[in-house]
Protein backbone atom coordinates (compact mmCIF):
# COMPACT_ATOMS: atom_id res chain seq x y z
CA UNK A 1 0.00 0.00 0.00
CA UNK A 2 1.09 3.39 -0.78
CA UNK A 3 2.51 5.99 1.98
CA UNK A 4 0.27 9.56 1.80
CA UNK A 5 2.19 12.13 2.36
CA UNK A 6 -0.16 13.97 4.76
CA UNK A 7 2.20 17.22 4.73
CA UNK A 8 2.59 17.78 1.20
CA UNK A 9 -1.79 16.94 1.15
CA UNK A 10 -2.62 19.49 3.55
CA UNK A 11 0.19 22.35 1.85
CA UNK A 12 -1.82 21.34 -1.13
CA UNK A 13 -5.41 21.60 0.11
CA UNK A 14 -7.36 24.33 -2.01
CA UNK A 15 -9.42 25.38 1.31
CA UNK A 16 -7.20 27.78 3.63
CA UNK A 17 -5.86 25.68 6.52
CA UNK A 18 -3.65 26.54 9.37
CA UNK A 19 -2.61 24.59 12.66
CA UNK A 20 -2.59 26.02 15.69
CA UNK A 21 -1.49 25.10 19.32
CA UNK A 22 -3.14 25.04 22.52
CA UNK A 23 -1.78 28.19 23.39
CA UNK A 24 -3.48 29.32 19.96
CA UNK A 25 0.32 29.76 18.04
CA UNK A 26 0.24 28.96 14.48
CA UNK A 27 2.44 25.82 13.86
CA UNK A 28 1.63 25.48 10.23
CA UNK A 29 -0.08 26.87 7.94
CA UNK A 30 -0.67 25.87 3.83
CA UNK A 31 -0.28 28.01 0.78
CA UNK A 32 -4.04 28.53 0.36
CA UNK A 33 -4.01 30.36 4.30
CA UNK A 34 -1.03 32.34 2.41
CA UNK A 35 -2.54 33.63 -0.60
CA UNK A 36 -5.98 34.27 1.26
CA UNK A 37 -4.39 36.30 3.76
CA UNK A 38 -1.32 37.93 2.08
CA UNK A 39 1.04 36.61 4.69
CA UNK A 40 4.36 34.28 4.27
CA UNK A 41 4.11 31.29 6.53
CA UNK A 42 7.39 33.11 8.06
CA UNK A 43 5.68 36.09 9.05
CA UNK A 44 3.33 33.52 10.51
CA UNK A 45 4.58 30.01 12.19
CA UNK A 46 5.46 30.56 15.89
CA UNK A 47 3.11 33.57 16.57
CA UNK A 48 0.00 34.06 18.70
CA UNK A 49 -3.06 34.12 16.24
CA UNK A 50 -3.88 37.62 17.57
CA UNK A 51 -0.33 38.72 17.55
CA UNK A 52 -0.57 38.03 13.82
CA UNK A 53 -4.25 39.19 13.21
CA UNK A 54 -5.05 41.56 16.21
CA UNK A 55 -8.49 42.45 14.67
CA UNK A 56 -7.89 45.97 13.85
CA UNK A 57 -9.12 48.84 15.61
CA UNK A 58 -12.54 48.01 16.23
CA UNK A 59 -11.22 44.33 17.41
CA UNK A 60 -14.80 43.60 17.21
CA UNK A 61 -13.87 39.66 15.88
CA UNK A 62 -11.51 38.93 17.97
CA UNK A 63 -13.73 38.14 21.57
CA UNK A 64 -15.56 36.13 19.16
CA UNK A 65 -12.95 33.93 17.42
CA UNK A 66 -11.26 33.64 20.66
CA UNK A 67 -14.49 31.83 21.91
CA UNK A 68 -14.56 29.61 18.86
CA UNK A 69 -11.56 28.49 19.63
CA UNK A 70 -11.75 27.86 23.20
CA UNK A 71 -14.92 25.76 22.49
CA UNK A 72 -13.05 23.94 19.71
CA UNK A 73 -10.67 22.97 22.23
CA UNK A 74 -12.24 22.13 24.83
CA UNK A 75 -15.21 20.52 22.87
CA UNK A 76 -12.54 17.03 22.33
CA UNK A 77 -15.17 15.00 20.35
CA UNK A 78 -13.59 16.04 16.91
CA UNK A 79 -16.44 18.46 16.53
CA UNK A 80 -16.04 21.55 14.31
CA UNK A 81 -17.04 24.83 16.49
CA UNK A 82 -18.19 27.27 13.39
CA UNK A 83 -18.54 30.87 12.44
CA UNK A 84 -20.68 31.11 9.63
CA UNK A 85 -20.35 35.09 9.34
CA UNK A 86 -18.13 36.82 11.46
CA UNK A 87 -16.23 40.41 11.02
CA UNK A 88 -12.84 40.50 11.28
CA UNK A 89 -10.73 43.16 10.22
CA UNK A 90 -7.28 42.79 8.48
CA UNK A 91 -3.95 45.00 8.66
CA UNK A 92 -3.00 46.72 5.31
CA UNK A 93 0.11 45.05 4.22
CA UNK A 94 2.84 47.35 4.25
CA UNK A 95 0.59 49.76 6.12
CA UNK A 96 1.02 48.96 9.90
CA UNK A 97 -1.71 50.20 12.17
CA UNK A 98 -3.99 50.77 8.89
CA UNK A 99 -6.49 47.71 8.33
CA UNK A 100 -9.58 46.90 6.53
CA UNK A 101 -12.99 45.44 7.01
CA UNK A 102 -13.51 41.85 5.81
CA UNK A 103 -15.87 38.93 6.48
CA UNK A 104 -14.92 35.39 7.43
CA UNK A 105 -16.72 31.97 7.60
CA UNK A 106 -14.47 30.33 10.02
CA UNK A 107 -14.51 26.40 10.92
CA UNK A 108 -12.43 25.56 13.92
CA UNK A 109 -11.89 21.58 14.51
CA UNK A 110 -10.22 20.27 17.40
CA UNK A 111 -6.47 17.82 16.34
CA UNK A 112 -6.20 14.78 19.02
CA UNK A 113 -3.74 12.84 19.38
CA UNK A 114 -3.56 9.10 19.88
CA UNK A 115 -4.89 9.38 23.00
CA UNK A 116 -7.14 11.03 22.17
CA UNK A 117 -6.37 14.06 24.18
CA UNK A 118 -6.67 17.70 22.10
CA UNK A 119 -3.55 18.56 20.86
CA UNK A 120 -3.93 21.79 18.60
CA UNK A 121 -7.23 23.05 16.26
CA UNK A 122 -7.20 23.02 12.90
CA UNK A 123 -8.74 26.40 11.51
CA UNK A 124 -10.31 26.70 7.87
CA UNK A 125 -11.25 29.78 6.96
CA UNK A 126 -13.14 31.43 3.28
CA UNK A 127 -13.73 34.98 3.02
CA UNK A 128 -17.07 36.58 2.41
CA UNK A 129 -15.98 40.13 1.83
CA UNK A 130 -17.26 40.30 -1.63
CA UNK A 131 -20.39 38.68 -0.72
CA UNK A 132 -21.02 41.65 1.91
CA UNK A 133 -20.33 44.12 -0.48
CA UNK A 134 -22.47 42.82 -3.21
CA UNK A 135 -25.51 43.09 -0.40
CA UNK A 136 -24.32 46.49 0.38
CA UNK A 137 -24.48 47.11 -3.02
CA UNK A 138 -28.31 45.87 -3.36
CA UNK A 139 -28.66 47.81 -0.29
CA UNK A 140 -30.06 44.53 1.61
CA UNK A 141 -31.69 45.42 4.84
CA UNK A 142 -30.32 42.11 6.38
CA UNK A 143 -27.14 44.06 6.81
CA UNK A 144 -26.58 45.90 9.94
CA UNK A 145 -23.60 47.18 12.18
CA UNK A 146 -24.11 43.98 14.49
CA UNK A 147 -24.30 41.99 11.61
CA UNK A 148 -26.21 39.42 9.54
CA UNK A 149 -29.36 37.43 10.20
CA UNK A 150 -29.22 33.60 10.29
CA UNK A 151 -30.52 33.42 6.83
CA UNK A 152 -28.11 35.62 4.98
CA UNK A 153 -25.26 33.74 6.93
CA UNK A 154 -26.41 30.88 5.35
CA UNK A 155 -26.40 32.31 2.25
CA UNK A 156 -23.03 33.81 2.77
CA UNK A 157 -21.26 30.27 3.59
CA UNK A 158 -23.06 28.90 0.48
CA UNK A 159 -21.57 32.03 -1.62
CA UNK A 160 -18.16 31.04 -0.30
CA UNK A 161 -18.39 27.55 -0.97
CA UNK A 162 -19.90 27.91 -4.09
CA UNK A 163 -16.76 30.00 -5.03
CA UNK A 164 -14.54 27.40 -4.21
CA UNK A 165 -15.86 24.78 -5.94
CA UNK A 166 -15.84 26.89 -8.90
CA UNK A 167 -12.10 27.43 -8.53
CA UNK A 168 -11.91 23.62 -8.47
CA UNK A 169 -13.83 23.23 -11.29
CA UNK A 170 -11.53 25.55 -13.23
CA UNK A 171 -8.79 23.86 -12.54
CA UNK A 172 -10.20 20.12 -13.03
CA UNK A 173 -11.34 21.56 -16.46
CA UNK A 174 -7.30 22.90 -16.81
CA UNK A 175 -6.11 19.55 -15.84
CA UNK A 176 -8.81 17.61 -18.25
CA UNK A 177 -7.39 20.29 -21.06
CA UNK A 178 -4.02 19.31 -20.41
CA UNK A 179 -4.57 15.29 -20.21
CA UNK A 180 -6.32 15.75 -23.60
CA UNK A 181 -3.64 17.69 -25.20
CA UNK A 182 -1.18 14.87 -24.12
CA UNK A 183 -3.38 12.13 -25.12
CA UNK A 184 -3.73 13.58 -28.42
CA UNK A 185 0.11 14.02 -28.59
CA UNK A 186 0.65 10.47 -28.13
CA UNK A 187 -2.00 9.34 -30.26
CA UNK A 188 -0.14 11.66 -32.88
CA UNK A 189 3.06 9.85 -32.10
CA UNK A 190 1.67 7.08 -32.46
CA UNK A 191 0.05 7.40 -35.72
CA UNK A 192 3.57 8.83 -36.93
CA UNK A 193 5.20 5.98 -36.02
CA UNK A 194 2.61 3.38 -37.56
CA UNK A 195 3.32 5.40 -40.87
CA UNK A 196 6.93 5.27 -40.70
CA UNK A 197 7.16 1.59 -40.08
CA UNK A 198 4.82 1.35 -42.66
CA UNK A 199 6.56 3.95 -45.45
CA UNK A 200 9.99 2.15 -44.64
CA UNK A 201 8.74 -1.51 -45.12
CA UNK A 202 7.70 0.02 -48.50
CA UNK A 203 10.51 1.40 -49.31
CA UNK A 204 12.99 -1.25 -48.49
CA UNK A 205 10.58 -4.16 -49.70
CA UNK A 206 12.05 -3.02 -53.41
CA UNK A 207 15.72 -3.34 -53.20
CA UNK A 208 14.99 -6.64 -51.18
CA UNK A 209 12.41 -8.00 -53.44
CA UNK A 210 14.86 -6.89 -56.73
CA UNK A 211 18.00 -8.71 -54.59
CA UNK A 212 15.83 -11.49 -54.09
CA UNK A 213 14.75 -12.12 -57.82
CA UNK A 214 18.24 -11.52 -59.09
CA UNK A 215 19.79 -14.42 -56.89
CA UNK A 216 16.61 -16.55 -58.07
CA UNK A 217 17.33 -16.09 -61.11
CA UNK A 218 21.09 -16.52 -61.34
CA UNK A 219 20.48 -19.98 -59.41
CA UNK A 220 17.38 -20.87 -62.28
CA UNK A 221 19.94 -19.80 -65.23
CA UNK A 222 23.37 -21.51 -65.50
CA UNK A 223 24.43 -19.46 -68.43
CA UNK A 224 23.88 -16.13 -66.54
CA UNK A 225 26.55 -13.41 -66.60
CA UNK A 226 27.31 -13.50 -63.02
CA UNK A 227 29.12 -9.97 -63.04
CA UNK A 228 26.17 -8.44 -64.02
CA UNK A 229 23.92 -10.09 -61.60
CA UNK A 230 26.61 -9.26 -59.08
CA UNK A 231 26.90 -5.56 -60.03
CA UNK A 232 22.98 -5.53 -59.99
CA UNK A 233 22.82 -7.29 -56.38
CA UNK A 234 25.28 -4.71 -55.54
CA UNK A 235 23.25 -1.66 -56.30
CA UNK A 236 20.51 -3.24 -54.55
CA UNK A 237 23.12 -3.78 -51.28
CA UNK A 238 23.86 0.29 -51.76
CA UNK A 239 20.23 0.79 -52.14
CA UNK A 240 19.12 -0.77 -48.90
CA UNK A 241 22.48 0.81 -46.87
CA UNK A 242 21.14 4.16 -48.26
CA UNK A 243 18.08 3.89 -46.88
CA UNK A 244 19.42 2.30 -43.50
CA UNK A 245 21.57 5.20 -43.43
CA UNK A 246 18.75 7.47 -43.58
CA UNK A 247 16.76 6.39 -41.00
CA UNK A 248 19.76 6.40 -38.50
CA UNK A 249 20.21 9.57 -39.40
CA UNK A 250 17.12 10.55 -38.98
CA UNK A 251 16.81 9.05 -35.80
CA UNK A 252 19.76 10.22 -34.29
CA UNK A 253 18.71 13.78 -35.16
CA UNK A 254 15.02 13.03 -33.45
CA UNK A 255 16.23 12.03 -30.74
CA UNK A 256 19.08 14.83 -29.94
CA UNK A 257 22.29 13.15 -30.65
CA UNK A 258 24.52 15.67 -30.67
CA UNK A 259 27.83 16.25 -32.48
CA UNK A 260 31.09 17.70 -32.78
CA UNK A 261 30.35 21.52 -33.71
CA UNK A 262 33.19 24.29 -34.78
CA UNK A 263 33.19 27.66 -36.83
CA UNK A 264 31.98 26.70 -40.24
CA UNK A 265 32.36 28.72 -43.34
CA UNK A 266 29.32 28.10 -45.27
CA UNK A 267 30.81 29.87 -48.71
CA UNK A 268 33.49 27.60 -48.43
CA UNK A 269 31.25 24.45 -47.54
CA UNK A 270 29.26 25.04 -50.81
CA UNK A 271 32.15 25.14 -52.74
CA UNK A 272 33.70 21.73 -50.98
CA UNK A 273 30.22 20.14 -51.72
CA UNK A 274 29.94 21.59 -55.65
CA UNK A 275 33.77 20.13 -55.96
CA UNK A 276 33.44 16.89 -54.66
CA UNK A 277 29.93 16.20 -56.52
CA UNK A 278 29.68 14.88 -60.65
CA UNK A 279 27.12 17.51 -61.31
CA UNK A 280 25.51 17.03 -65.26
CA UNK A 281 23.94 20.58 -64.80
CA UNK A 282 25.12 23.98 -65.52
CA UNK A 283 25.50 25.84 -61.37
CA UNK A 284 25.62 29.11 -61.07
CA UNK A 285 27.03 30.35 -57.44
CA UNK A 286 27.00 33.65 -55.68
CA UNK A 287 29.00 33.09 -52.60
CA UNK A 288 29.40 36.05 -49.63
CA UNK A 289 32.75 35.21 -47.65
CA UNK A 290 32.96 35.28 -44.12
CA UNK A 291 29.76 33.85 -43.28
CA UNK A 292 30.41 31.46 -40.13
CA UNK A 293 28.13 29.76 -38.46
CA UNK A 294 28.02 27.12 -35.81
CA UNK A 295 27.63 23.55 -36.60
CA UNK A 296 28.27 19.93 -37.07
CA UNK A 297 30.33 20.23 -40.47
CA UNK A 298 29.85 17.03 -41.56
CA UNK A 299 25.82 17.46 -41.05
CA UNK A 300 25.59 20.49 -42.38
CA UNK A 301 27.46 18.96 -45.53
CA UNK A 302 25.01 16.30 -45.51
CA UNK A 303 21.90 19.10 -45.49
CA UNK A 304 24.12 20.94 -48.53
CA UNK A 305 24.29 17.68 -50.19
CA UNK A 306 20.90 17.18 -49.93
CA UNK A 307 19.79 20.70 -50.87
CA UNK A 308 22.02 19.76 -54.20
CA UNK A 309 20.71 16.47 -54.78
CA UNK A 310 17.01 17.70 -54.53
CA UNK A 311 17.68 20.09 -57.22
CA UNK A 312 19.87 18.28 -59.97
CA UNK A 313 17.09 15.32 -59.55
CA UNK A 314 14.85 18.20 -60.96
CA UNK A 315 16.68 20.93 -62.87
CA UNK A 316 16.11 20.60 -66.27
CA UNK A 317 19.57 23.10 -67.10
CA UNK A 318 20.22 25.13 -64.14
CA UNK A 319 20.85 25.03 -60.84
CA UNK A 320 21.83 28.53 -58.91
CA UNK A 321 23.19 28.35 -55.04
CA UNK A 322 24.03 31.67 -53.08
CA UNK A 323 25.13 32.29 -49.25
CA UNK A 324 24.75 36.10 -48.04
CA UNK A 325 24.16 37.31 -44.79
CA UNK A 326 20.53 38.84 -43.67
CA UNK A 327 19.31 40.43 -40.65
CA UNK A 328 21.78 38.32 -38.37
CA UNK A 329 21.13 34.97 -40.32
CA UNK A 330 23.06 33.27 -42.72
CA UNK A 331 21.03 32.44 -45.82
CA UNK A 332 21.80 29.62 -48.04
CA UNK A 333 19.22 29.33 -51.32
CA UNK A 334 19.20 26.26 -53.75
CA UNK A 335 16.60 27.45 -56.85
CA UNK A 336 16.88 24.93 -59.90
CA UNK A 337 14.64 25.95 -63.08
CA UNK A 338 12.13 22.24 -62.55
CA UNK A 339 8.95 21.90 -62.48
CA UNK A 340 8.62 23.70 -59.47
CA UNK A 341 6.88 22.38 -55.79
CA UNK A 342 3.00 22.85 -55.98
CA UNK A 343 1.67 24.76 -53.54
CA UNK A 344 0.25 21.96 -51.64
CA UNK A 345 3.26 19.59 -51.14
CA UNK A 346 5.68 22.94 -49.67
CA UNK A 347 5.29 21.05 -46.73
CA UNK A 348 5.37 17.45 -47.84
CA UNK A 349 8.38 17.57 -49.28
CA UNK A 350 9.62 17.48 -45.84
CA UNK A 351 7.38 14.26 -45.05
CA UNK A 352 9.71 11.30 -44.50
CA UNK A 353 9.44 9.01 -48.00
CA UNK A 354 7.17 11.77 -49.66
CA UNK A 355 8.14 11.75 -53.55
CA UNK A 356 5.91 13.61 -56.06
CA UNK A 357 5.17 11.76 -59.06
CA UNK A 358 7.89 13.77 -61.24
CA UNK A 359 10.32 12.48 -59.00
CA UNK A 360 9.76 9.06 -58.92
CA UNK A 361 9.81 9.56 -62.57
CA UNK A 362 13.20 10.82 -62.83
CA UNK A 363 14.62 9.45 -60.38
CA UNK A 364 13.74 5.97 -59.01
CA UNK A 365 16.07 5.53 -56.63
CA UNK A 366 15.11 7.82 -54.41
CA UNK A 367 14.21 7.34 -50.87
CA UNK A 368 12.15 10.28 -50.05
CA UNK A 369 14.34 11.06 -47.26
CA UNK A 370 16.85 14.01 -48.27
CA UNK A 371 14.55 16.93 -47.53
CA UNK A 372 13.42 15.59 -44.28
CA UNK A 373 17.02 15.18 -42.89
CA UNK A 374 17.55 18.63 -44.28
CA UNK A 375 15.32 19.97 -42.16
CA UNK A 376 16.17 17.94 -39.25
CA UNK A 377 19.76 19.06 -39.20
CA UNK A 378 19.09 22.74 -39.79
CA UNK A 379 16.20 22.33 -36.70
CA UNK A 380 18.84 20.85 -35.07
CA UNK A 381 21.28 23.82 -35.47
CA UNK A 382 18.55 26.68 -34.42
CA UNK A 383 17.52 27.47 -37.97
CA UNK A 384 14.99 26.59 -40.56
CA UNK A 385 14.63 25.22 -44.08
CA UNK A 386 11.92 25.72 -46.39
CA UNK A 387 10.31 25.97 -49.73
CA UNK A 388 9.03 29.41 -51.83
CA UNK A 389 8.37 30.39 -54.74
CA UNK A 390 11.18 31.77 -57.02
CA UNK A 391 11.53 35.39 -56.71
CA UNK A 392 12.01 36.06 -60.60
CA UNK A 393 8.58 34.19 -61.09
CA UNK A 394 10.01 31.22 -63.27
CA UNK A 395 9.08 27.81 -62.78
CA UNK A 396 11.18 25.89 -60.59
CA UNK A 397 11.77 24.80 -56.87
CA UNK A 398 13.75 27.38 -54.04
CA UNK A 399 14.84 25.92 -51.20
CA UNK A 400 16.23 28.84 -48.36
CA UNK A 401 18.18 27.93 -45.26
CA UNK A 402 18.65 29.90 -42.33
CA UNK A 403 21.01 29.66 -39.40
CA UNK A 404 22.24 31.58 -37.26
CA UNK A 405 25.46 33.80 -37.86
CA UNK A 406 28.30 33.22 -35.34
CA UNK A 407 28.52 35.65 -32.67
CA UNK A 408 31.66 37.73 -32.65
Amino acid sequence: MAEVDFQALFDAAPAALALLSPDLVFVAVNRAYERLLDRTREEIIGRNIFEVFPGGSSGEGVAVLRSSLERALAGGEGEADTLMLQRYDIEVPGSPGASEERYWSVASSPLLDREGTVCGVIVRIQEVTSFIDRMREDGLSAFSDAGLIHAAAVEAQLFSQTRELQSINRRLRSSEAEERQVSEGLREMVRHQRQAVADTSHDLRGPVTGLQIRLEDALADPDADPREILLAALHDAERLGDIIGDLLELARLEAGALAPTEQVDLAYLVRDELARRDLKTAITTHLDPGIVVEGSPIRLARLVGNLLANAERHARSRIEVSVAADDGQAVLEVIDDGPGIPDADREEVFTRFFRRSDARTSDPSGSGLGLPIARQIAESHGGTLHSAHRADGASGARLILRLPLRRP
